[in-house]
Order: structure tokens, then sequence, then C-alpha cells
């Protein structure tokens, strides 16, 4: 017999982390909607060829898929998808004779990557994105409700204070040009290091790739950009470069925190070292971070891509935003911060007299939960006070007695019981559905 282990990268949670997860995935459904954004969900799979096509990094990214009866690995044609926004480009191109553009989606799923797992990174992971898409060209406001949508979310959350940096890549590449380097996407990526090296190796780095230290420095100085306001315009001014693209850039940019700053205020920072690595990338730029946890990097990124669904006659440009929901949950579980008020969303346990009365107990449980009390029935006719022991182990906060001369639940935390009728009592809406709390 094969020794059972766990295979590392491949969450699982316990039941109580689950109602958790279940939680924040509803918060997240349920803004989604709000803001208009309707579900899709696409296949696991990919071709190889278009997943490679994504970028430099791609490779290492991938799952290959072959049968392991018959398969052949030299003729795989198929991998798991390492995010949301290739397939979903994948699903306009096939759907565009039937969607309604702009089309403005939300999708929920699994996404798997091949990386070396660690603490907040995993093999299989979830996200949840939102991307809207249009027909030739994309209206900018769209890059600016962005991150609208992304406050809404994270201000539901029970997670403490964040924030929502942005750039833009345009102003990146406009700046970079202006200085006369020539290798514009190789320097983003270079810069997209900052958090992890640090600033003395990044200019390490980016002389060695042909920048001058002079241009290195200067890319140094833009990326220490950050501001909550439009100041960061002057700033940028003040470094003394021009180019046309620059310019379109900061206008962009400007927009977006101007948007920003009248419905979600002290949300949003205009950060000019956001890169974002993937070189599909072309306009408006995000990553955020939970304040006071910086070192772990972003829990939600995403940015505008131009060319990334096209057909060859028709591009189909996009803005889209993920919410790392494995990233976050992993992390704070991690570090004990998550946690549900119970196991199980089980409200109340009917008690058992006997087994002769069982189905007695299992009348009072198909009452309360046609009125959407969650209950489960004991699962022995044990002693009461097993039974409530048995309660209290699970987080259940009321036993219900059925009695001859009327019924009576018991709230187990107080010891208060008094006389109830399956057809009219109600728990207090604290207590009818766990909570999550969050620890400091």
């Amino acid at each position: 017999m094969s020794k059972i282990a766990p295979i590392s990268g491949f969450p699982e949670y316990s039941p109580g982390q689950r109602i958790v997860e279940q939680r924040f995935l509803d918060v997240i459904r349920e803004t989604f909607e709000l803001h208009g954004f309707a579900s899709i969900e696409t296949r696991a799979i990919e071709p190889i060829e278009r997943l490679r096509s994504q970028g430099e990094d791609a490779d290492k990214e991938i799952y290959g898929i072959a049968r392991l009866a018959g398969g052949d690995a030299e003729g795989m044609r198929w991998g798991l998808h390492f995010d949301l926004t290739v397939p979903f480009a994948r699903y306009v191109l096939e759907n565009a004779g039937t969607l309604e553009f702009p089309f403005r989606r939300y999708q929920i799923q699994k996404a798997w990557r091949g990386e070396r797992p660690q603490e907040g990174r995993y093999r299989e992971f979830t996200q949840a994105d939102i991307d809207v898409v249009d027909v030739g060209t994309l209206a900018p406001h769209f890059e600016a409700e962005m991150p609208l949508v992304v406050a809404d979310v994270f201000e539901k959350f029970p997670i403490g204070d964040f924030v929502i940096q942005v750039n833009n890549r345009k102003l990146a590449n406009g700046f970079y040009a202006g200085l006369g380097i020539t290798d514009v996407a190789g320097t983003l990526r270079i810069i997209d290091k900052l958090d992890k090296i640090g600033p003395d190796a990044v200019a390490d780095l980016l002389t060695a790739a042909g920048c001058t230290a002079t241009q290195a420095q200067a890319c140094l100085d833009l990326a220490a950009i950050r501001t909550p306001d439009l100041s960061f315009v002057d700033q940028v001014r003040a470094l003394g470069v021009d180019h046309p693209l620059l310019d379109e850039g900061l206008d962009a940019l400007a927009a977006v925190i101007e948007t920003a700053a009248a419905n979600a205020p002290g949300r949003v920072v205009a950060a000019l070292k956001i890169a974002r690595g993937l070189d599909y990338y072309t306009g408006t730029v995000y990553e955020t971070q939970l304040v006071g946890h910086e070192d772990w990097g972003a829990v939600c990124s995403g940015g505008r891509y131009d060319a990334l669904a096209s057909d060859g006659r028709t591009t189909y440009p996009g803005v889209g935003i993920s919410i790392g929901v494995s990233r976050i949950l992993g992390l704070l579980f991690g570090h004990g911060r998550l946690a549900a008020t119970r196991s199980t969303p089980a409200c109340v346990l009917v008690a058992v007299t006997d087994e002769a009365s069982r189905p007695a107990s299992t009348a009072v449980a198909t009452a309360l939960r046609a009125r959407g009390i969650a209950c489960e029935v004991a699962p022995k006719a044990d002693k009461f006070g097993k039974q409530i022991r048995y309660a209290d182990r699970r987080g259940i906060p009321y036993v219900w007695f059925p009695r001859d001369d009327g019924d009576q639940v018991k709230d187990i935390r107080s010891g208060d019981q008094v006389a109830a009728d399956p057809a009219a009592w109600t728990p207090p809406a604290a207590d009818l559905r766990p909570d999550v709390l969050m620890g400091d």
C-alpha cells in the first residue's frame, strides 16, 4: 500500500476553513454581480501553444496533460490553464458572434501553476476574475472602474486595511523610450523585480542589460514615485523626460486616480514601480496589497490588454483584474488571522430521546430547515449531556429537545432554556450562520 501524504502546493481546507472560503466567495460573487458582471466558466485545459504565447516565463508555469494509458508525452497538446485571462480571451474569440459588447464577465475557478510551492503560492489555487472586453476599441473609463470593484470587495472582507496600487504601461514605456532605452519590455521585467531583490540589484541588472548608469538611475527614480493624488504628474515631469507615449500614460493614470479619489477615497495610489511581468499588458496595471503585510506581495492584480484576443481580423481589447482567493486565505490561515465561529453550518442540534422517537426529531429538523434554519439531528440517542457535548465540540450553539409537554431549546453557551415551537422559533441573526473572525 502506498503511503498517504499531502502533496505540496495542493491545499485542502478543514470544514471551518471551507466555511471561511465560501463566505469570501459569496462576497466576491455578490459584489461582482452588483457591478453588472455576468458569470462564465471555461474549460480547465488550453492548447499548449496558446499558453506558451503569453510571455517568456510561460513554459515553466504550464502543467501538461497526457493520458496515462496509451498517452504519448511527445504528442502532448494540452496544458492546464495557469490563469483565467488566457482562456477568457479564447472564449471571447470563439463566442464573439453571440456576446453583447462591451462584454462584462466574472469567473471564479481553479487554476494550476507549475512553480515551487511556498507560503501563499500554490500549484492549485482559486482565482476570481473580472474583465470587460469590447470590439476594436475599449473606452478608458473601464480602466478606472476596475479598482472601484476591487475596493468594494475588499471593504467587505474581514482582512484589515488594503491599498490598490496602479500604474500605466504607456507611462513606463514612454519614459524608457524617452531615455533612449531600446529593450523596453526587458526593462519592465527587471523593474518588476524591485520588491523581491531591491534597487541596487535592479540597477545592476539594468546596466547588465545595456542601460547606462544614468538611464538605470532614472528608471529607479521613476519607480520611486508613489502618491495618493495627482502630484505624481509633476514629479514625473520633473525627471526631464519627454515622449508622446509618456504623455498618454500620464493622462490615463491621472483619470484612474481622479475616479478613485471620488468613489473609493484613500484606497488607490499611483505607484510607478508597478510593472506586472506578463507581456500582454498595454495600459493601466494594478496590484493590491494588505497594509502591514506588504512583504506578502500582491493579493490582487491585473491590467489592460489590447491584443490578447484577436483572430487576425478583429481585435477585442480588454481590461481585467484577478483576486488571488487561495493566496489571501492561505496567508491569513497560516498566520492564524482568520477563523470561522464554528466548523459546521448547523445552528441547531435536534436531540433524540430514543431511537423510537427519532421520527419526531426529524420532523422538528424538517420544520426548522423549511424556515432557513440549518440543523442536524443527533447521530445517537445518548444521554442528553453527551448530545450537548457533541453540539459543543462542533460549535453548534443550540440544542432542541422534543418533548410531549412542549419542545424546548437550549442555548448551550449561556445555559438558557426556553419553550419553543419549530414553526415560529428563530435564533438571533448572529447565530443563524457561522461568521468569519479576524485575529490580531
